[in-house]
């Protein structure tokens, strides 16, 4: 592999390592690393308590049995279950970790990135009166050169 070729691949690298996705990707992958253990404290300090109330504080022991008899727990449970628990479990945290992320970071970055439009749009705006106003003078300044001409008040 030529010296130029490597150094080609390496500045496309670069340019791959550095696009705003990539880095917004790799931010989103550790801070949702870093947000799964809040979300699990919660499910278990405070979802699975309030579940407590009504019945177990384990989800994952609610189960159906399809095939009976259904005994035991683990490896030496007997039948056939459905492990509907762990399901509502994780449907519960998935939900509070979309709450989450929804309330405390989308929906504050989409306020702000609407404001920063707002404004952009309102700079735009206001230029574009600017730009119309010195075209309708420059029409006028015309207009009247043209007049001025035609009555042969612009001679001298």
């Amino acid at each position: 592999m030529s010296d130029r070729h490597r150094t080609s691949v390496w500045q496309g690298f670069k340019a791959f390592l550095t696009r705003g996705n990539v880095v917004d990707l790799a931010v989103a992958v550790v801070i949702g690393a870093a947000f799964t253990n809040i979300v699990n404290s919660v499910v278990k300090g405070v979802i699975n308590p309030l579940v407590g109330a009504f019945g177990t504080q384990n989800l994952d022991s609610y189960n159906s049995c399809l095939k009976g008899p259904c005994e035991g727990t683990g490896d030496a449970a007997t039948g056939v279950r459905i492990l509907w628990g762990s399901v509502v479990g994780a449907t519960l945290q998935f939900l509070i970790t979309a709450a989450v992320v929804y309330f405390l970071m989308v929906l504050p970055m989409a306020k702000y990135l609407a404001r920063v439009e707002a404004r952009r749009k309102a700079k735009e705006g206001t230029h574009e009166v600017v730009e119309i106003t010195e075209l309708e003078v420059l029409k006028e300044i015309r207009d009247t050169l043209v007049a001025q001409r035609g009555t042969g008040q612009g001679e001298r």
